[in-house]
């Protein structure tokens, strides 16, 4: 089959088949869109930790994690195209899947405006611009590039605990937070998700601490009790609206919103 080059989110040339029949995903949000894009059928395997859509990922084999994928079992599945993200995969199984012979697909937003880019490249590459057509058309009505800016509060967004780590800069959740009018006090950090003190954060004088419930799961039980005294409101989030990029950001606004709202009028 012939190949066409094209250049992904990294900027890396990647030799692409002219049809892409058999993808294997290996970030959640990326096969979310695969499947809500017709291209369910195409996909031949996922990660442990690709749930959406439920009625259709079921079934589809597991090459396990997206920081531990099966890279044997991937070379043997020989798909057209492994679609990766630079953030949740690691580079060496990147780099072996690519030294296998496979075309790797990467991508890497950290804002909505460069993930709305992003996934509009993705479908074009799968060669799923017509079947994600509807979502994405929402996806760009939702989050305008040109947005008057929200109200503003100071927020810390944590996204682990055991350590205790935030967004800090540069995050694709931070930006779009900031878009819902939140500034994060750990915007200007050195590091993108840095391990913080608790009682330093306090020192920061945060209006609302946001807590999802992914990568770590934040719940009513294991988070909140932390803030006891603060006189803070703590708003407990859906992570995949938070830090997804694929259809669920056509909700998201939505979504993200009605929390946060809820956390700061209770």
């Amino acid at each position: 089959m012939t190949a066409r080059a094209a250049r992904d989110d990294l900027g890396l040339t990647v030799a692409v088949p002219r049809e892409v029949r058999r993808i294997v995903s290996i970030v959640p949000s990326l096969t979310e869109t695969v499947a809500s894009s017709g291209g369910a059928e195409r996909l031949v395997a996922v990660t442990d930790w690709c749930t959406h859509p439920a009625e259709v990922v079921g079934g589809i084999t597991r090459i396990g994690g997206t920081k531990n994928p099966d890279v044997a079992a991937i070379v043997a599945l020989k798909p057209d195209l492994v679609i990766a993200n630079e953030e949740e995969n690691r580079s060496a199984d990147l780099d072996a899947l690519r030294a296998a012979g496979l075309a790797v697909w990467v991508t890497a937003p950290d804002t909505v405006s460069a993930a709305v880019t992003s996934l509009g490249r993705l479908l074009a590459v799968c060669g799923l611009a017509d079947g994600g057509r509807s979502w994405y058309r929402d996806v760009v009505a939702a989050w305008p590039v040109d947005e008057a800016p929200a109200a503003r509060r100071r927020a810390v967004t944590f996204i682990w605990r055991r350590p205790w780590m935030v967004l800090g800069r540069s995050t694709f959740a931070g930006d779009l937070l900031s878009r819902l009018g939140l500034d994060n006090v750990y915007g200007a950090h050195a590091h993108r998700y840095p391990a913080v003190d608790v009682a330093e954060v306090r020192q920061r004088g945060v209006d609302l601490i946001v807590l999802p419930d992914e990568p770590y799961s934040f719940s009513t039980t294991d988070g909140p009790e932390a803030f006891v005294g603060w006189e803070v409101p703590v708003a407990l989030v859906s992570g995949r609206h938070l830090t997804w990029y694929g259809p669920s950001l056509a909700e998201a606004r939505e979504v993200l919103s009605a929390q946060l709202a809820a956390a700061e009028s209770a």
